[in-house]
């Protein structure tokens, strides 16, 4: 950041979220808690602190449980049995960041307001959302947690008198910031993506049931078949008997974000009309025709790099060999939400063939470098085990910017490149050589043009005016 701005500590304003959501809606009434389950199983990924559910049953009572935990420590048998038969319900998977990790910002929220009970489930980070929350206090409005949903849930019930879907699109015109959110009231399902589409939302069909999802694996795991993406700016309405509302927020403007498939999505999805699997795929074979470099074996940090790295190996004909082994049973270092928890978990995460890359010279592949603390533990772990050489390679540019929408990456003092060189980060992580793809690279490997995606974290370049929430000018209040 430039000398004129100061940083304020990112736990002064709301907290930001790396989330997956799920909602589903059916014309006859079923245990729609298992198949909600399934689904958020399939976004563990998305985030791994807390889980939730919520149903609605009875035409106006909503049934929900949520608590701390992966999916399946959070749901037992006893837990699904708890949430009765319904026609609709959401779901939601949490990552917090900095001072937010505690049940009661788990969600969905659950409250009553002008149309009865409701439960809304949200991805995504609400820049002005303290600003909302001060007005809507001075408007005699109580807040139980710290997380922007709940600010998001008073705001459409304040302005939802008429109906719902006018109250989701008033509170969405005062919303700064990316999101992707799901909400269930009425016995109906409403959906909802910010205009520039920051935040990925999909809706699938599984016979008479309407199925939303971060991704399309969230689908595939409750058997819906994806129709389509939910557009930037869309608010879609399911009410039982399958009559589908679709309107659109003002202000359009697509800017999905790039890091989806650098590392977020999961490989199998499809956001946007883009194969994860195809975009890193093609990262690996461009990087393999930038970066010519003499060495035995190739192989990629799991999960998100393996498909560059074999797409790598597939144009350079250096043979693709399993050089790191994963931990099943731990969650991603890099959503873990505190520093010394994403250092300690590299420690019992990853482990090294030893006789795959003993005495071998070694490119490795890695999605991104965010913080650079995992790859320099990784590299030194790969010369224990007795790599001769290791040459880095990155799908993705050098990550020089905060992210201001929903990823855990709020100041540029966190960030190893934010101000280092490409060869002062080479020699910080230890590794032989460093090479970054370029951006331009990643974009067209994503299919998309200069103005396709938000690459706010590589150019600094923002869909949207947000630096105003988190910094203030140097000597003004």
């Amino acid at each position: 950041m430039p000398d004129k701005y100061i940083i304020v500590p990112e736990r002064e304003f709301a907290p930001h979220e790396e989330c997956g959501i799920v909602g589903i809606i059916s014309n006859t009434e079923k245990e729609l808690a298992r198949d909600i389950y399934y689904g958020l199983f399939a976004l563990q990924h998305r985030g791994q602190e807390s889980a939730g559910i919520a149903v609605q049953y009875n035409n106006d009572a909503i049934a929900y449980y949520k608590n701390m935990g992966l999916v399946s420590e959070v749901f037992g048998a006893d837990e699904l049995q708890l949430l009765p038969k319904t026609f609709a319900g959401i779901g939601h998977v949490r990552y917090s960041t900095t001072g937010s990790s505690n049940v009661i910002n788990a969600q969905p929220v659950v409250f009553y307001g002008r149309h009865g009970r409701m439960a809304i489930a949200h991805n995504g980070n609400i820049a002005n959302a303290l600003v909302i929350k001060e007005k809507m206090i001075r408007a005699g409005h109580i807040f139980q947690s710290s997380v922007d949903s709940e600010v998001l849930a008073s705001l459409i019930n304040y302005y939802g008198a008429e109906d719902i879907t006018t109250g989701i699109r008033k509170a969405c015109e005062e919303l700064v910031g990316a999101y992707a959110l799901v909400l269930v009231a009425e016995n109906k399902l409403f959906a909802a993506r910010d205009p520039q589409g920051l935040k990925p939302l999909v809706l699938g069909i599984r016979g008479d049931d309407y199925v939303f999802a971060s991704e399309s694996c969230g689908l595939d795991a409750m058997d819906a078949t994806m129709i389509r993406d939910v557009e930037p700016g869309e608010i879609i309405m399911i009410e039982r008997g399958n009559k589908i509302t679709s309107s659109h927020m003002s202000g359009i403007m697509r800017r999905s974000c790039i890091f989806e498939y650098v590392y977020l999505a999961r490989s199998d999805s499809i956001i946007d009309g883009v194969g994860v699997y195809d975009a890193r795929y093609e990262c690996g074979k461009q990087l393999a025709s930038l970066h010519k470099i003499d060495a035995d074996i190739v192989a990629g940090v799991p999960d998100s790099a393996l498909v560059s790295a074999r797409g790598y190996s597939d144009i350079s004909g250096i043979p693709y060999v399993d050089a790191l082994g994963k931990n099943r049973y731990i969650g991603r270092t890099f959503i873990q939400p505190t520093q010394s928890m994403r250092e300690s978990a590299v420690k019992i995460k990853l482990t090294a063939f030893k006789n795959n890359i003993a005495g071998k010279r070694l490119i490795l592949i890695e999605d991104s470098i965010v913080r650079g603390t995992t790859c320099k533990k990784i590299i030194h772990l790969l010369r224990q085990s007795g790599a001769k050489e290791i040459h880095m390679l990155v799908a993705s540019p050098v990550v020089k910017y905060p992210c201001y929408f929903g990823v855990d990456m709020d100041t540029r003092e966190q960030l190893i490149g934010a101000f280092r060189t490409e060869e002062e980060i080479c020699s910080e992580i230890g590794a032989d050589s460093l090479h970054y793809i370029p951006l331009s690279n990643l974009t067209l490997a994503c299919r998309g043009t200069g103005t396709t995606y938000c690459k706010g974290c590589f150019d600094g370049k923002y869909p949207l005016d947000v630096e105003q929430y988190y910094c203030r000018k140097e000597g003004l209040e």
